[in-house]
């Protein structure tokens, strides 16, 4: 995360939460009284206290003797911004799993990213490049993959939710209708089963 500090009257300055050195995020740690990763879930939140922190530490890199009560900037004068990898942690995951929803349109998906991240991010322009150009592939299809063509002569046909043929079932194949679902492990909530 970068932090965006601009004084009053002042020109924007970035902090990059990145850069800190073990020694500088204990001290902020130390300072702000919270865990690092409590801290960068707060810049994640605009939590004040973790953004001065951040900013506080960087800047005694060339003022040293800063002190933390001598660095209080207005509640307005900071916010935190997602670097580019975040940015493409975060919209290439949700961008595939949007244009994977029948009901969404690439368009409307790129739309919704593009609400959601571009103020949240450093690097507007980067974010919206990104969006145009996942955009620009989902609706040109993989290219490293031809698409299957249905023969009538192999007597099956295309399901509904997937272009290739239906995978042939059985009574006894995993796949029958009456074949019971596994439940999953990783689902944090219990459900019952009877």
């Amino acid at each position: 995360m970068i932090v965006v500090y601009t004084p009053a009257g002042g020109e924007p300055e970035h902090y990059d939460a990145s850069t800190l050195k073990v020694s500088e995020a204990s001290i902020v740690q130390r300072t702000v009284d919270m865990k690092w990763q409590e801290i960068l879930q707060g810049l994640g939140e605009d939590d004040l206290d973790a953004m001065r922190g951040i900013v506080w530490v960087i800047k005694k890199r060339t003022t040293p003797s800063l002190r933390f009560g001598e660095f209080d900037p207005g509640v307005t004068e900071m916010t935190s911004r997602m670097t580019n990898d975040e940015v493409a942690t975060f919209i290439e995951p949700l961008f595939a799993q949007g244009v994977a929803n029948p009901e969404l349109t690439t368009e409307v998906v790129a739309d919704m990213l593009r609400s959601r991240i571009v103020d949240a991010a450093v690097d507007p322009e980067y974010a919206n490049d990104l969006i145009d150009r996942l955009a620009a592939e989902a609706e040109d299809g993989p290219k490293d993959q031809p698409q299957p063509e249905a023969s009538e002569e192999s007597g099956s046909s295309p399901s509904p939710t997937s272009s290739a043929p239906a995978p042939p079932t059985s009574g006894s194949s995993r796949t029958s209708s009456t074949s019971h679902r596994r439940s999953s492990t990783t689902s944090s909530s219990a459900t019952s089963t009877t």
